[in-house]
């Protein structure tokens, strides 16, 4: 009786929405499989590769992406458009050599709801590349580097443009990633100049290798989300909030990278997602790096082993190991799961209500603390809202407490404790976590 009343006692009750999980469920490993072997069969993507052959080149991956996602047009209802993004990179002592214009491939769909601004964004890239820099000629494959991100992108254009949303999804697959970021630098700059609302980034390099060498593990029930601790783009007013909050861990990048463990794990099962607490891995960069830079808050997803001999060679033997990133040593159904992963967190952001605002704690003294937000103009109206409690030297959230109102008291002390605030919809769909800083003052009544 009382190991059965242990295990009763330790059950998590999970609760999915049903079209969230109806969607999860249409990602297919043979589709993500097919696009994956078209972009491979390019011959490479290296950015100073062809750009006006039909079969070969970065010029005809860049096409064919932009008909795949063309192909979801009439599904969406003239919601989702597609356009190419150019931009010029390169010259005399810079990566690539010379100038050139390359093209990003965006698909934008349309939110419902025109005084919602709210974007989110996937991303992957998709250029390939050989060992040295300057080979544009020689095999580059590149599937699962990047081809894997690319297809599970394609894969949730055709499902998500079907459905709708109250705010705004896009998906880029962009350019110049291996040579220096370009294309999501590009991207970046182009979101901060013209304010875009952006709540969320996913960038998703490599996803589709579960098995590591040289400690030859074999695992697709793992996956990494990187995010940045101290935001690259603090300034003194914010850095000032964080010391004074020891706010350290609890970056926006930081809650998107919880939500994202949270929600997918939530709609995909055999999976953990484990949070890397820094911006990449030693000596490397990705796409969601400049967004950060430019403000965002931006995570990466990535395989959580990797395997250097598929990493940036020809394909050869070497020792009697095929080396190259070659489409037979994709792991499609762990593709399949991160690809899942990204639409579950994109469907409920894009579902949700807006952030609470200008969330606040009560800085005075006493064993229990007040928090105090305002309601979210974005997106659907709040029925409520989720306040995150987790013990200080905890990464994750370990409580909720669904509230309905503006302001709370609770008999945790803030000294003990980091507290979040989260909009909740009537069908559960929950903004990100917003750690609060500081309350303002009450003004004194005349």
């Amino acid at each position: 009786m009382l190991l059965l009343s242990i295990a009763v006692c330790s059950q998590t009750i999970i609760n999915r929405d049903p079209e969230i999980k109806k969607m999860v469920d249409e990602i297919s490993a043979s589709n993500i499989e097919k696009s994956v072997r078209k972009l491979v069969s390019f011959h490479t993507r290296h950015n100073m590769s062809e750009q006006n052959n039909p079969e070969k080149g970065i010029g005809a991956a860049w096409n064919w992406i932009k008909s795949e996602f063309e192909k979801s047009i009439p599904a969406s209802g003239g919601r989702l458009s597609v356009r190419f993004e150019e931009y010029q990179v390169g010259g005399q002592g810079q990566r690539i050599a010379r100038e050139i214009r390359l093209r990003n491939v965006v698909a934008t769909l349309k939110g419902t709801d025109p005084s919602d601004d709210r974007i989110t964004i996937m991303s992957a890239h998709l250029d390939s590349r050989a060992a040295s820099d300057t080979d544009s000629t020689s095999y580059a494959p590149g599937a699962n580097d990047d081809a894997s991100g690319v297809a599970a992108i394609i894969e949730l254009v055709r499902i998500m443009s079907q459905r709708k949303f109250s705010s705004t999804i896009v998906f880029m697959a962009v350019s110049g990633e291996e040579h220096g970021l370009y294309g999501a630098k590009y991207m970046a700059e182009k979101a901060k100049q013209e304010k875009w609302n952006i709540i969320a980034m996913l960038n998703n390099d490599m996803i589709g290798n579960s098995r590591s060498g040289e400690t030859l593990l074999n695992d697709n029930m793992k996956v990494r989300v990187f995010s940045e601790g101290v935001p690259a783009y603090e300034t003194e007013q914010m850095a000032a909030i964080r010391k004074y909050t020891s706010g350290e861990n609890d970056s926006r990048a930081r809650q998107l990278a919880r939500y994202v463990k949270e929600t997918g794990e939530r709609y995909v099962d055999q999976i953990n997602v484990t949070l890397v607490f820094r911006n990449d891995r030693f000596g490397r960069g990705g796409d969601h790096t400049p967004f950060s830079q430019a403000g965002f808050p931006a995570v990466r997803i990535c395989e959580f082993n990797e395997d250097y001999n598929r990493q940036h060679k020809i394909p050869s033997l070497e020792n009697g190991i095929q080396t190259g990133d070659l489409p037979e040593y994709v792991d499609y159904e762990y593709v399949r799961k991160n690809a899942a992963i990204n639409l579950a967190s994109l469907a409920n952001l894009a579902l949700a209500p807006g952030e609470p605002l200008n969330c606040g704690i009560v800085t005075s003294q006493g064993n229990s603390t007040t928090l105090k937000w305002q309601e979210p103009v974005k997106g659907v109206k709040p029925s409520g809202y989720f306040i995150l409690i987790r013990e200080t030297y905890q990464p994750l959230w370990e409580k909720k407490i669904y509230v309905t109102g503006t302001e709370v008291t609770l008999p945790y002390s803030k000294d003990n404790y980091f507290f979040g605030i989260q909009s909740v919809d009537a069908s559960g769909h929950e903004s990100i976590a917003v750690f609060p800083g500081q309350a303002r003052r009450q003004q004194p009544s005349n």
